[in-house]
């Protein structure tokens, strides 16, 4: 699949991550104890159908749900359902949405109520590498140039990132080349170039790097049980100044 979109290509692409970070401002918003991540999903879809758009996990490989949530050690694709929110947790929301045919991604992690200042510290860590990451994201530069800032930035603070999952190219598919791990070198791995359009996802975790995926099938979580903080953005390359899609005006 070519990596390069057209014009018409990233006006569709543009507004499937609009409406994937309208969706995601408001489960942000609206998300407190007590609710359950079954509601917050059951939100999101609502959401996403009257916004002119389709779930994008809906369906992915027989998922059958809008987002995916996940709590605590849960890193990625914690699947909705009766578990509540409780103050004291951090929780990772992320939203897809597929507009006439074409993909956006983003996810976020909210903390909730009050949490020690190690978690806080998580959270904001990993947003933080996502940040210098998509500063990384520019016409020339390679894939371990953001790789790089990830790792690093995570490092300097004292967490891992997360080694078996990676960000990806986004457009016609939710998932495309290139593969854009958390980790790596600078100056290595392919070339980003004008058009392209990446998701930069950041998992950093308070201990060690390794995940396993529960019996569900979907939800992965840290091996030592650890807390997992995860941000994305959906970004284009354009020129020297990455244009982030999924970050409203």
């Amino acid at each position: 699949m070519d990596a390069i979109k057209t014009e018409e290509e990233i006006a569709k692409i543009r507004i499937a991550c609009v409406i994937a970070a309208e969706v995601l401002k408001e489960l942000k918003r609206i998300i407190k104890p007590g609710i359950t991540t079954r509601e917050l999903d059951s939100i999101a879809e609502r959401k996403i159908l009257e916004k002119g758009a389709v779930p994008a996990f809906k369906g992915y490989h027989g998922y059958r749900h809008a987002t995916c949530i996940s709590v605590n050690e849960e890193v990625v694709h914690g699947i909705p359902g009766e578990k509540q929110i409780r103050s004291g947790s951090i929780v990772g929301i992320d939203v897809g949405t597929c507009y006439q045919g074409y993909f956006g991604d983003n996810a976020a992690t909210v903390i909730v109520g009050k949490v020690d200042k190690k978690i806080e510290k998580l959270v904001r860590t990993a947003e933080k590498a996502l940040y210098k990451a998509i500063d990384q994201a520019k016409e020339g530069k390679k894939i371990g140039d953001i790789s790089f800032a990830i790792e690093s930035c995570a490092g300097k603070e004292g967490f891992e990132v997360v080694r078996d999952l990676f960000g990806h190219g986004v457009g016609k598919e939710l998932h495309e080349d290139p593969l854009v791990p958390n980790f790596g070198r600078p100056g290595e791995g392919a070339e980003l170039k004008n058009g392209m359009v990446i998701a930069i996802e950041p998992m950093l975790n308070v201990g060690g790097h390794e995940i396993e995926t529960l019996k569900d099938g979907w939800t992965v979580v840290t091996k030592d049980r650890s807390w997992s903080a995860h941000f994305e953005h959906s970004v284009l390359i354009s020129g020297d100044k990455p244009e982030i899609l999924t970050k409203l005006r």
